[in-house]
């Protein structure tokens, strides 16, 4: 938007008078006629066009300096997600940790390492997260979306992941053991040196699942498990793994 406006110079005294058939109203013309000059000098001034100039440089100052102190900004939101995370640390329930992980996660922030052993996550999207050597002991993480991301070398033992999104998910030398897993999708999952001993697969997708170098599947409860790759029940079964509902464990 500009600042000042080129106002068309005002017509002479003589002509703008010219149809004024009132004497009475010769006055108020004048007024009238004094104020247009004065307007159309004002929009003439040099110090107008300077104003709308600097005003101008000043949007663009700002913008550059939006733009220079957003890295600052991010930094500033990742140490305050790490801190919710760290301080929840050791505890049950939720304390922010489930915006904090989306908001480190979806920036594609490094969680290795990360403990939530406890936690209440139920709903936790954490798509394409690096999580490789994380613990998430006891944690009830319960229709949670975790497809693609890293979990090799994580602690699952006795997590929920109940109807998770495990899609793909690299679960390589995991412990899983004791973790439910009841109709979790774990398509196309890593299972390649995992334990799930203990671990609830019934009802779970299990479709192309890398499973033949898996350590230990005794007494995993595979009743009800979907698109198991050929051979993977026989072999489960021969390996300690059973068959019986859920709730009679």
């Amino acid at each position: 938007m500009r600042a000042y406006v080129r106002i068309k110079k005002p017509v002479s005294w003589s002509d703008s008078t010219n149809n004024l058939h009132n004497g009475w109203a010769t006055p108020f013309m004048a007024i009238g006629w004094i104020w247009a000059w004065v307007a159309y000098f004002i929009s003439k001034s040099t110090v107008l066009q300077v104003l709308e100039y600097a005003r101008s440089l000043g949007v663009v100052v700002a913008v550059a300096l939006y733009f220079y102190e957003s890295g600052d900004r991010i930094k500033q939101k990742h140490y305050q997600a790490w801190e919710v995370i760290n301080s929840a640390q050791g505890k049950g329930g939720n304390g922010g940790r489930i915006e904090a992980l989306q908001e480190l996660g979806a920036d594609r922030v490094s969680l290795v390492g990360i403990d939530v052993s406890g936690a209440f996550l139920q709903g936790a999207r954490l798509e394409k997260a690096h999580l490789a050597r994380s613990r998430f002991t006891d944690a009830d993480v319960r229709n949670g979306v975790f497809a693609s991301s890293d979990m090799s070398d994580a602690d699952l033992t006795s997590a929920n992941f109940r109807e998770c999104n495990c899609a793909h998910v690299s679960f390589r030398a995991a412990v899983l053991d004791h973790a439910d897993f009841w109709g979790a999708d774990l398509t196309g999952a890593d299972l390649t040196g995992a334990t799930l001993a203990n671990t609830d697969l019934s009802g779970a997708d299990l479709r192309d699942i890398e499973w033949r170098q898996i350590k230990s599947v005794k007494m995993a409860n595979i009743l009800g498990m979907k698109n198991a790759p050929p051979g993977f029940e026989s072999w489960a079964l021969r390996n300690g793994a059973v068959q019986i509902p859920s709730e009679s464990r």
